[in-house]
């Protein structure tokens, strides 16, 4: 079971969105927030990332051709040639459709630089712990070698986007869908050794992973304290404690959330009974799965997948 893929189909409510963006310095351009979480590739040129005024514990960011951001809830920021060139709000004539995506172009006849900007649609309402925990903003720079893979997928990304072709189209968005992983591994992969902590930690511990692997596997076994710390060869309290320390809650709430997540997203993506989703997650019976589904989610489930379906 691939725990970090599992963690993000979770809490994906639709494809991801992007534009590229394209400015000529001396350029500034004001981004609203939005919802989920914000990404930024710089296919070439250079550039700055500022953070508005709402957050001044975070500094502004000189980025590079090869640079990707990604930032975890979404703000508002400015992307900018510099720091003190003024920015300006997206006007519609500054867009023009295209295939594989839409281009906005802004600033004067300086020196270029292009970007891919997007945002990916989560549920930011109940974020799973492995990307709550990651920073505010992941700033992730790909060249001298680093980052090999996420570095072949940028330079793929800039081609498509630079000379489409056929298939362009179906690539770009496949591409694009899959860059939120590489991003999240090669942070995980960064994170040293003797400084990691939180799931970036759990993801490689002999005992907690698998321990993870086998409740994403199968949410609906019985599964108790005792039977997943035999089953990674801890006593019972060395295991709760471990687990406790590297996921940031116990083993039986962990294993109730990610019940819930489970169940949240057969509500809103299937057709299935509430029978049905109350036996894959774990529950004997319909009215016990919608106790603790309202309990969690603050209504029932019915009412749950209507309003997802809505919205």
């Amino acid at each position: 079971m691939d725990i970090l893929t599992e963690a993000l189909s979770s809490m994906r409510t639709g494809r991801p969105r992007s534009v590229r963006t394209h400015g000529r310095a001396p350029w500034g351009l004001r981004l609203p927030p939005v919802a989920g979480a914000g990404f930024h590739v710089v296919l070439y040129g250079t550039c700055w990332l500022i953070p508005l005024e709402d957050a001044p514990h975070l500094e502004p960011i000189a980025l590079s051709p090869g640079d990707v951001v990604f930032l975890r809830d979404g703000p508002g920021h400015i992307l900018a040639d510099h720091p003190s060139t003024p920015a300006e709000v997206e006007r519609p004539e500054q867009f023009h459709p295209g295939s594989p995506i839409g281009t906005v172009t802004i600033g004067g006849d300086g020196p270029a630089t292009s970007l891919l900007c997007g945002n990916y649609h989560l549920d930011q309402g109940r974020p799973h712990p492995l990307v709550h925990q990651l920073p505010e903003i992941v700033h992730l720079a790909t060249r001298h070698g680093r980052h090999p893979e996420l570095s072949a997928a940028v330079q793929l990304l800039g081609t498509e986007l630079e000379n489409p072709r056929i298939g362009s189209a179906g690539i770009v968005p496949t591409l694009i869908d899959s860059l939120l992983l590489y991003i999240l591994r090669a942070w995980i992969e960064d994170q040293p050794p003797t400084e990691t902590k939180g799931w970036a930690a759990a993801l490689g511990d002999s005992a907690i992973a698998p321990a993870l692997a086998a409740i994403h596997d199968a949410p609906a076994a019985q599964w108790t304290v005792e039977t997943l710390a035999d089953r990674v060869g801890l006593s019972r309290a060395a295991f709760a404690r471990r687990f406790t320390a590297f996921v940031g809650e116990p083993p039986m709430a962990y294993l109730t959330r990610w019940r819930m997540t489970t169940a949240a997203k057969l509500l809103r993506e299937s057709e299935a009974p509430l029978t049905t989703v109350a036996a894959r997650t774990g529950y004997g019976s319909e009215y016990a799965f919608a106790k603790a589904f309202k309990r969690e989610y603050g209504q029932a489930p019915g009412s749950y997948r209507r309003e997802s379906r809505a919205a």
